[in-house]
């Protein structure tokens, strides 16, 4: 390798370390004494990460995966990873919106019958964990042109074979569609699978109330 290519990749590297983190993926200091909660989701996850964690101050404390968790095939290459060698009391989780995006060719990015096996693939590994799981079913895509483009029935059809999973798993439902559906206009942005900030913080109540319901009496 050049002399010159080697300084660009150092040049690079270096700046990429002093990068600052964003503090929805940074680490959370951990109150001693406190239950562990993990967050596993794509970006509509990322808009509810931080006011979970406001809302659980006290109670447990909340990490999340360092990135967008993608696809349900990301999330198996990554799963042992992102759980690491430490306890989890409560892993919270969802895939699908990356997983039923067409593709140029109007394609599923992940078939269903890839999706569910990937969905029954991760289960089985967080189950290995012991931690208490909670499935949070895929949340609406809205009427619309939406980019990158996606289709409202592919929803139900994914979040029912992520259900089959979960009922033969037996892991508990954190039912974000049917939160949302009812109240879209509300907390949705136009044309748009993301949520306004004050649709996070909805979806953030009902997802901590979920892991209350898990973690139990203290």
């Amino acid at each position: 390798m050049k002399r010159s290519a080697i300084l660009l990749c150092l040049l690079g590297s270096l700046l990429l370390a002093q990068t600052p983190i964003e503090p929805v993926y940074a680490p959370v200091a951990e109150q001693p004494g406190l239950p562990r909660v993990l967050l596993i989701g794509d970006s509509i996850s990322v808009g509810y990460t931080l006011p979970v964690r406001k809302l659980l101050a006290g109670e447990a404390n909340v990490q999340r995966i360092p990135a967008n968790g993608g696809t349900s095939g990301n999330g198996v290459f990554q799963m042992d990873a992102w759980l690491g060698k430490q306890k989890w009391d409560v892993i919270h989780f969802n895939f699908g919106l990356h997983d039923l995006k067409r593709m140029s060719d109007g394609e599923p990015q992940v078939p269903l019958a890839v999706y569910e096996r990937y969905i029954r693939l991760f289960v089985t590994r967080l189950k290995s964990t012991g931690a208490k799981l909670i499935w949070a079913t895929t949340t609406p895509v809205p009427e619309g042109p939406v980019n990158p483009p996606r289709k409202p029935e592919d929803v139900a059809a994914y979040n029912a074979a992520a259900l089959r999973v979960m009922k033969e798993s037996g892991v508990a439902i954190d039912d974000l569609y049917a939160f949302a559906q009812p109240r879209l206009k509300e907390i949705q942005r136009p044309v748009n699978v993301h949520f306004t900030d004050a649709g996070s913080e909805a979806l953030a109540r009902q997802v901590a109330a979920s892991i209350r319901k898990a973690l139990g009496p203290r």
